[in-house]
């Protein structure tokens, strides 16, 4: 009897090819892999992955100083940010300056946010199985990340 391995390239936890069995780990890879490909919008199996180059490797790399470089860009949209100003604007010079001397914080926010996401899709994605964080601890990372983006937000 032989075992057939079932699964998407890229998505199949490294485990899996060497005889491990399933198990949450593997899904806990598979959901790491995921969350890098929603923010990179790069597909394990994307041409522009070679040998053993992938989205995991790819994060891992531009960890944490290069991180705008691998995100999709359509997730940098200000859109909402400059909808919400345009009914806030007022006429008082200050506030302009205020609104300008902003923004920078703004990004630098955005980063800060992308970088802990990143970061525990990295984790999750590890190709050692003991590596990976538990879904506990990934599910309270991303619940602070999303609390502090929306205290972020009223404070705005």
């Amino acid at each position: 009897m032989s075992a057939i391995l079932k699964g998407s390239i890229g998505y199949i936890p490294p485990e899996y090819g060497m005889g491990g069995q399933p198990s949450t780990l593997g899904d806990i890879y598979r959901y790491g892999i995921l969350l890098l490909e929603i923010f990179t919008r790069k597909k394990p199996t994307d041409e522009m992955f070679e040998g053993d180059m992938g989205t995991h490797k790819l994060t891992s790399m531009a960890l944490p100083n290069r991180v705008m470089d691998i995100i999709d860009p359509s997730l940098l949209s200000k859109q909402e940010y400059d909808d919400r100003d345009h009914h806030e604007i007022s006429t008082n010079d200050e506030t302009s300056i205020r609104r300008r001397d902003m923004e920078p914080n703004v990004l630098a926010m955005m980063e800060e946010w992308l970088v802990s996401v990143l970061q525990i899709g990295v984790s999750c994605s590890s190709t050692s199985p003991s590596e990976r964080i538990p879904m506990p601890v990934v599910v309270n990372n991303l619940q602070a990340i999303k609390n502090s983006y929306l205290r972020f937000n009223n404070l705005q």
